[in-house]
């Protein structure tokens, strides 16, 4: 009876988390649920127009091209690039954090550092991309790929979905990347020795997990289907 009163107290007098886990990053998780319901509804909307419209461009068409290689017909091997140096983002990230429960603050900034220059490097590619579509004739309201069988496009339903869905990734892309620079300045200016932990780290490094993750199925819907 003792036991069970003194367990009582340990989880709900105040002052702990029933969920065994810090409020920061019970918060990060909150956070990150409502924003996969954000893109889950662009994603959901984006297949309802796709599967419901009688033709649709070929991505093996509209996304051939690779910087530097002319007329080259490469498909699909730009954005593969793209994705692999994001996976790898997160990879580096994974590695971070891991140097941080252990409070390696060397490990942290090298591993940091890598996440960035990832970061940086995918959202260099997405600007070549876009800047590359937009020459082409694409952007909001303007669709100027063939359709899969070869029809004329008479609308502009994908290259709306593109622009709005990459682009509101992107931005996600970018903020992680803010975020993960400040977290570095922080090691570096070792507060995180001070307060005897790297939480931080972490918290940042589900953020970024989660914006690969969604990127995995934007590659599917817009790159795949």
């Amino acid at each position: 009876m003792d036991t069970t009163v003194t367990a009582k107290k340990k989880w709900w007098a105040g002052g702990y988390s029933p969920f065994n886990v810090s409020y920061g990053k019970l918060m990060m998780w909150y956070f990150l649920l409502s924003d996969a319901f954000t893109f889950g509804a662009l994603l959901i909307s984006y297949g309802t127009v796709r599967f419901s419209s009688l033709s649709w461009p070929d991505p093996n068409d509209v996304f051939h091209s690779f910087p530097f290689m002319g007329d080259a017909n490469l498909p699909l091997v730009f954005v593969s690039l793209m994705t692999f140096i994001l996976i790898m983002s997160s990879v580096t990230m994974v590695l971070a954090v891991h140097a941080g429960h252990h409070r390696d603050r060397k490990a942290v900034i090298k591993w940091l550092i890598w996440t960035i220059i990832g970061g940086a490097a995918f959202l260099g590619c997405q600007a070549w991309e876009w800047t590359h579509l937009y020459h082409s004739g694409a952007w909001w309201g303007l669709n100027p790929f063939a359709n899969a069988d070869g029809t004329v496009a008479t609308n502009s339903n994908f290259t709306d979905f593109f622009f709005t869905i990459t682009g509101f990734h992107g931005l996600h892309v970018t903020s992680g990347v803010i975020l993960n620079i400040v977290i570095l300045l922080n090691v570096l200016n070792g507060t995180y020795e001070k307060r005897g932990h790297y939480e931080m780290v972490e918290k940042v490094g589900l953020y970024w997990h989660f914006v690969d993750l969604v990127w995995v199925f934007v590659f599917t819907c817009f790159y795949l289907l």
